[in-house]
């Protein structure tokens, strides 16, 4: 097994494995130690956290994902029959470009700021970066398009602009960064990395949200939830340590707030805002094809068209103001079931739920499509210096190897008495095939 201070300094330096964060964290751990134990510390209070609605309507948009992936070679295969996220089409992608600064998202209604170079001198760089507090006073003093009533987007409204035609950039060792392809429509919106010449790393583009996680992460940091569109995840970040691009968005104030009922006896769960009916309860997998397999073999409700839900789908109901350390329960509301379980540490938890989305890299070899996506239900645990920690909060949306997290290229393994586990990236995310299973299928 590598130690993990040499894990962590091959990240910091050049990335590491299939997956990606800011640093800053974890050089604070790796300098003080980190702190062991099953809660993070105290709680914060829910910031523009969306609930539920009883009106409004919430279009989750489609992925962009339309290619099909081979689970073990990343080779590409036709997406008939196969249940994977590009076997289906949701609400596509639609954007209209206004002339004046701002685009409109044809499926939600809202309205966004195009360019992220908000000094205004013509490039995007680190001086565009905020603290998140910041960045929600700068998009509430915004006038653009002839409008005033803008704000910085919570975690559901960011995500709705998330595409996985992307290619996660994280293990890139160049400069240039002309051939590398972001999770975000780059013809609506600007390309944007990390400020090279400020030492960023090419990845170091996240986008600050108004979501601050209900818990903390790490040593009991404050913790925003953000987007990354260079490596195609939402992870939790330092709120006061760190600052991040600002994408600001005006209308559709109840966007990413659900109208949950349990419905079919109790079989199901249906969300009125978008549309979906949910399995209400949970099951296992195996790996990532068994869960795929065991939605399209359900037969529930007297329905037999169930689906492995893809990513964005499945964040939609994830419930940004619940956490295993505030509400001793998943990120989700009480209405479903959810499954507990003892973690790697020894500690009453939540799983990660697949999704049908694959995660491809941009290395373009036989493992750049053999991770999928997941939601973080329960901790998003990571394990830095000897010490498990929650290191991107419940509500991150993560992936991992589909079949064999053994051999995920810079895994490492560990054993704090559960059991034999493995880890992997600048803050050693834990890797797990078995994760809980959501069915979904579109409603009536």
């Amino acid at each position: 097994m590598k130690a993990i201070s040499f894990l962590l300094l091959a990240a910091l330096l050049h990335g590491c494995g299939k997956s990606s964060d800011d640093n800053s964290a974890a050089l604070a751990l790796l300098a003080t130690g980190g702190s062991a134990g099953c809660s993070t510390g105290v709680a914060n209070s829910a910031t523009d956290v969306p609930t539920t609605t009883a009106t409004g309507k919430y279009k989750v948009v489609d992925t962009k994902q339309t290619l099909c992936y081979d689970s073990t070679t990343s080779a590409t295969v036709s997406c008939s029959g196969l249940g994977y996220d590009g076997s289906y089409s949701g609400n596509q992608p639609s954007y209209t470009n206004n002339g004046n600064g701002t685009v409109t998202d044809n499926v939600t209604g809202l309205m966004w700021t195009r360019s992220t170079d908000i000094n205004n001198d013509t490039f995007v760089n680190s001086s565009d970066k905020r603290f998140q507090s910041d960045a929600v006073t700068y998009c509430e003093n915004l006038t653009l398009g002839g409008h005033s009533d803008w704000r910085l987007p919570d975690i559901k409204t960011l995500y709705s602009l998330i595409q996985f035609s992307g290619k996660d950039a994280s293990t890139y060792l160049g400069t240039d960064t002309s051939g590398l392809t972001p999770f975000i429509d780059t013809t609506a919106f600007d390309r944007v990395f990390g400020d090279q010449d400020a030492g960023d790393r090419i990845i170091d583009a996240q986008y600050a949200t108004s979501t601050i996680y209900v818990s903390t992460t790490m040593n009991g940091d404050k913790t925003m939830f953000g987007v990354n569109f260079v490596d195609g995840r939402i992870k939790g970040y330092p709120a006061t340590k760190s600052k991040y691009y600002v994408r600001c968005v005006r209308g559709e104030s109840d966007y990413g707030k659900n109208n949950f009922s349990v419905t079919d006896s109790g079989a199901t769960v249906t969300d009125d805002a978008t549309g979906l009916v949910w399995q209400q309860a949970d099951a296992s997998s195996t790996n990532w094809q068994d869960a795929v397999d065991y939605c399209e073999n359900l037969s529930l409700a007297g329905e037999t068209d169930w689906r492995l839900p893809n990513v964005k789908e499945l964040q939609s109901i994830v419930d940004y103001s619940r956490s295993p350390d505030t509400t001793s329960g998943a990120a989700l509301d009480a209405k479903f079931s959810a499954t507990s379980f003892t973690n790697e540490n020894g500690c009453t938890d939540w799983g990660y739920y697949w999704a049908s989305t694959t995660h491809v890299d941009n290395d373009n070899d036989a493992q750049s499509a053999t991770n999928a996506t997941y939601l973080s239900f329960g901790r998003a645990l990571g394990y830095m210096t000897g010490s498990m920690l929650d290191v991107h909060g419940a509500g991150a949306q993560r992936s991992n190897d589909k079949t064999n997290i053994a051999t995920e290229e810079g895994a490492s393994s560990a054993n704090l008495g559960q059991g034999l586990f493995y880890y992997h990236g600048p803050q050693g995310d834990i890797l797990r095939l078995n994760n809980r299973v959501r069915c979904v299928r579109a409603g009536n």
